[in-house]
């Protein structure tokens, strides 16, 4: 199967050129008239100014009409073909109720789209629009939700040349908790300009055993963190632990120059990455009945011969499966591909072998190296997964001039670690069930669809 992307709109080249030629400016004003002083302008400013801003990670301003004006051509290209904002998650395809969803609604494209058809006016000049409401650019992304984070753990500065090859760096640090907690959330934040050169940044638990040696624990992942990514929320009826005295060990692959459009070129020193910890209150995890864990599920090739087995031949495209079933119900709490820049599309299903059916669950179909995100489903909406039943996932790799993303499609590629090699697994938040729980859990979510079935009248 081959995913079909389309990259350019005519509609949208079309505009462009009026635009280039001031054709646009001498449009009639239209009966239903959209201007940036009415809808246009609140849409922008709710859903893009988030990032395009003075000192903003986007690579031009729209605080204003007059800043967003000479960009209207690209925003109705990008908008129209669901590159912006950037939240490659399909449309129609699965599971569509998800948590720190940046995509626009389909009422909010077709307002942008005709807004440029018809001239990207301006509107009543006396109007003003309210200003955008957007969070401080240090601050987390759960504060306005969950106020600070109760914990920070920062990675020791690390010096970053202008230019170079990958660079790694693995250390641990002190969590500085001294009793068993749930995690509430999580968000890894580079600090500064440290958010263009950070590739990825992996935290883990780290225990010290009796003996005094070192322990990994079996769930012990706290996030894998990639450019854009927004933070990982646990559901309130699990406990992921995070135990007293807890070393958090970094695994942090830097890009020298950066990557993307805002990467500075230049040496960045003192380096730092924080982890940001939401904990629920003592004793929480007596309360709860389930546990939850974040691990890399491997797409068809062992981890440990991945680096031999993944080939993506000159101008070629390949797809890789891979195939994951447990002994016990489960929740599938959070999904989120992984790979470099031939990476363009996953999906997840779940194959249930006593039906024979295969049920969509997620499918990127736009992904980018530049935008990491943890799809992270509503509770009332994460799958619940039958013990037996078979976690299905694939993702596509094109190695061919069309993939934007691709540096240079002349070279073999093959699995590896540096950003110009390739990965394929999946990030994966998994909730364990027993039978009881997962009865209850089914049951809970027939009554409340009954409930949603009768105050709508319908039978």
């Amino acid at each position: 199967m081959k995913i079909e992307r389309k990259y350019l709109q005519l509609a949208g080249l079309a505009t462009a050129f009026a635009f280039a030629a001031g054709i646009a400016q001498a449009q009639a004003p239209h009966e239903n008239e959209i201007t940036y002083n009415g809808d246009a302008g609140r849409i922008i400013n709710e859903n893009c100014v988030v990032c395009h801003r003075e000192g903003g990670i986007g690579p031009m301003a729209f605080e204003s009409f007059e800043q967003v004006r000479p960009w209207a051509p690209l925003i109705q290209l990008k908008v129209a073909n669901l590159e912006m904002p950037p939240y490659a998650y399909d449309h129609g395809i699965g599971i569509q109720d998800l948590q720190g969803d940046w995509r626009l609604s389909r009422d909010d494209i077709d307002t942008l789209v005709a807004w440029v058809d018809q001239g990207a006016l301006l509107g009543d000049p006396d109007v003003e629009l309210p200003p955008p409401d957007v969070r401080d650019l240090d601050e987390w992304n759960f504060t306005e939700r969950l106020g600070p984070p109760d914990l920070i753990v920062p990675s020791i500065p690390i010096d970053i040349p202008a230019n170079g090859n990958d660079i790694w760096h693995k250390h641990m640090v002190p969590s500085g908790l001294t009793e068993n907690r749930c995690i509430r959330a999580v968000q890894v934040k580079p600090r500064g300009d440290a958010a263009t050169v950070v590739h990825h940044a992996n935290s883990r638990m780290m225990t010290i055993g009796n003996d005094g040696e070192l322990e990994s624990m079996s769930e012990s992942m706290l996030t894998e963190y990639a450019m854009g990514k927004w933070g990982e929320l646990m559901p309130e009826d699990v406990c992921r632990v995070l135990p007293a005295n807890a070393l958090v060990s970094w695994d942090i692959h830097m890009y020298p120059g950066g990557i993307g459009a805002t990467a500075p070129g230049t040496i960045i020193e003192d380096n730092v990455v924080e982890l940001g910890l939401w904990l629920h209150p003592e004793g929480f995890e007596k309360s709860v009945a389930f546990k939850q864990d974040l691990k890399s599920y491997e797409i068809g090739i062992p981890r440990a011969e991945r680096e031999y087995n993944l080939v993506i031949p000159p101008h070629g495209e390949i797809m890789t499966q891979g195939f994951h079933s447990f002994d016990h119900p489960i929740r599938i709490d959070s999904f989120q591909p992984h790979g470099h820049l031939r990476l363009v599309a996953a999906s997840l299903e779940i194959y249930h072998p006593d039906t024979g059916a295969l049920e969509p669950i997620s499918q990127v179909s736009n992904w980018s190296a530049t935008w990491h995100h943890s799809h992270i489903f509503e509770p009332d909406s994460a799958p619940l997964v039958p013990a037996g039943a078979v976690l299905v996932f694939k993702q596509w790799y094109d190695n061919t001039a069309d993939n934007p993303n691709n540096p240079d499609p002349d070279q073999w590629v093959s699995g590896g670690n540096r950003t110009t090699d390739e990965m394929t697994h999946a990030w994966v938040a998994i909730t364990h069930l027993d039978e009881d729980g997962y009865q209850r859990l089914l049951t809970e979510r027939e009554q409340a669809a009954a409930r949603s079935l009768a105050g709508s009248g319908q039978e």
